[in-house]
């Protein structure tokens, strides 16, 4: 991968981008799925263009693994712009039970409406969108109370637009993942290769991996020290974030021949360890730094 734009942009999500404009008319609500140690990174700015004023929410997905400070700051920062949002995790259920009635809320006056026209128990839908690999299809499956979306912890899974019924009084139109066609920003690609949003395949891991730890070092030195048994000493004598890359790789043996560095194993290492939060709960950004 080149250090300085990302361009990614298959022809399926192309489709995605027709997919989204031509149903929005069938929803009530659109239900937005962001990345909660990456809530600016991974907001597609193309969705926010296509759905406009339809009402909406936003979900901090997979919010166990990020740090839950961090998280609070992001839902105060889009209350204070007028948007909704709620952190919710598929693994320990967390934020769940806000869910149905944050969607009634935000669709009170529409409700209201069917009440006086006596549409009582009338389903609202909703369009779940999002990038690839942000945990749409375990979040549905857990509304669902079955597997009724197909999950894979790989980018680009669900290509096909899916009605799914849930327990909550709500039908589900889940959509393709879809990324925009460049990351102007060095950093929100960045971001997106190392939480997985992009393939691992069409990456350079080691030079991804370097920059988690740049990212760690600063965000949260002492998960990562603590995590490869470094010295605060050792992390202070690496000038160059790479040097903490090979720093890592010699704490954890991962050596060939001549005492070098197995740079693939240890690229791979720090990427899953950062991703199942082996290392720490991580939120990479802030409002206050995006």
């Amino acid at each position: 991968m080149q250090s300085d734009v990302i361009q990614w942009f298959p022809g399926h999500m192309a489709k995605t981008r027709r997919l989204i404009s031509e149903n929005l008319k069938e929803v009530d609500i659109v239900i937005e799925i962001l990345d909660a140690r990456i809530p600016y990174s991974s907001k597609n700015p193309e969705i926010t263009k296509l759905i406009g004023e339809k009402p909406s929410l936003i979900i901090l997905n997979k919010a166990s693994l990020a740090n839950k400070s961090s998280t609070k700051k992001w839902i105060e920062y889009y209350s204070k712009i007028g948007k909704r949002a709620i952190a919710i995790d598929c693994i320990s259920g967390e934020g769940f039970n806000l869910l149905a009635p944050t969607i009634r809320d935000i669709l009170s006056l529409k409700l209201q409406r069917y009440e006086e026209k006596g549409m009582q128990g009338r389903k609202l839908k909703a369009m779940f969108v999002g990038i690839p690999n942000v945990g749409k299809s375990s979040l549905i499956n857990k509304l669902c109370g079955s597997k009724k979306a197909k999950v894979e912890n790989r980018p680009g899974v669900t290509l096909n637009k899916q009605w799914i019924p849930t327990s909550i009084g709500l039908d589900l139109m889940d959509m393709p993942g879809v990324l925009w066609p460049k990351f102007e920003e060095k950093t929100v690609g960045e971001n997106l290769a190392i939480t997985g949003a992009i393939k691992d395949a069409i990456l350079d891991t080691e030079y991804i991996s370097v920059v988690l730890c740049s990212r760690l070092k600063v965000i949260a030195p002492e998960l990562l020290m603590t995590r490869y048994k470094i010295t605060k000493e050792e992390l202070d004598n690496c000038e160059m974030d790479y040097e903490i890359f090979e720093l890592i790789g010699r704490k954890r043996g991962f050596l060939i021949s001549g005492g070098e560095i197995n740079t693939e194993r240890t690229a791979a290492t720090l990427l899953e360890e950062f991703r199942s939060a082996k290392i720490g709960c991580v939120t990479l950004e802030l409002p206050e730094t995006v």
